[in-house]
């Protein structure tokens, strides 16, 4: 079992930049793959970023390659979402996510945290 809390949203003006952080309780995350995914009011939760168990392997939702990194830090039991030259339409509820244990894909998650709020204004 796996619990995940996110921290660091909050405001921020367009062309600006933040990092949001997911730290986790219970086990290890360093056999875990890992996910950002965001939520806007009234669309559905969609994928931004991901990164292997073995930290070698990124992915990145079209949307936001260039601009978003993701890295982890075992020894912290963190994952990161560094967030740059955002606007307006990155508003969203940001939600870190874990896979099942050696995990070897990206496409199936089964933890949730809460999620933390990320608004960009113009």
């Amino acid at each position: 079992q796996v619990q995940l809390v996110e921290s660091g949203g909050g405001l921020v003006q367009a062309g600006g930049s933040l990092r949001v952080s997911c730290a986790a309780s219970g086990r290890s995350l360093s056999i875990y793959g890992l996910g950002w995914f965001r939520q806007s009011p009234g669309k559905e939760r969609e994928f931004v970023a991901a990164i292997s168990w073995r930290g070698s392997s990124t992915d990145y939702a079209d949307s936001v390659k260039g601009r978003f990194t993701i890295s982890r830090d075992n020894a912290k039991n963190t994952v990161y979402l560094q967030m740059n030259s955002l606007s307006p339409e990155d508003t969203a509820v940001y939600y870190c996510a874990a896979t099942k244990p050696l995990a070897s894909s990206l496409h199936k998650y089964d933890y949730w945290g809460q999620g933390t709020q990320v608004t960009v204004s113009s």
